[in-house]
């Protein structure tokens, strides 16, 4: 729900009283933007990434076991931080923070409440509406 005129003028003079009296706290507060974040994860997700692939291309042909698992392992544990980074931007985007940048996901919408008055709203229920709306589509 966005704030009405009135309401961003007194958000707008609270920061900047909170800014002109302590600037540091203030700084502290506003944050980074986590697309920044982001970018810092992928990028050294990826150097891990190739380092794991390294790791393990080293192993096998030195037959060092040992060694190739320490660069499946470092190739795991980098795909999951590039995960893990990617849907924290994405979480930031759907709650508002930023802007998604292409990752924004679109939100569901909002189930409707059904008050058919049948008995059993579970799944018969929903296939026996989802029937009867298909017969009064086709007009039988």
């Amino acid at each position: 729900m966005p704030l009405s005129e009135h309401e961003q003028r007194l958000l707008e003079q609270m920061e900047r009283a909170l800014y002109a009296e302590d600037p540091k706290f203030a700084t502290s507060l506003r944050g980074k933007d986590p697309r920044s974040n982001f970018r810092r994860r992928v990028l050294l997700a990826s150097i891990g990434f190739l380092v794991g692939i390294v790791l393990l291309m080293t192993g096998l042909v030195a037959k060092m076991p040992l060694v190739s698992v320490l660069g499946f392992v470092a190739m795991l544990l980098s795909v999951f931080l590039a995960v893990t980074s990617y849907r924290a931007v994405g979480t930031a985007a759907q709650l508002g923070v930023v802007d998604g940048g292409g990752v924004r996901k679109p939100r569901a919408a909002p189930r409707k409440q059904r008050g058919s008055g049948r008995a059993g709203g579970g799944l018969m229920g929903r296939l026996e509406e989802r029937w009867s709306r298909r017969r009064d589509e086709n007009g039988r």
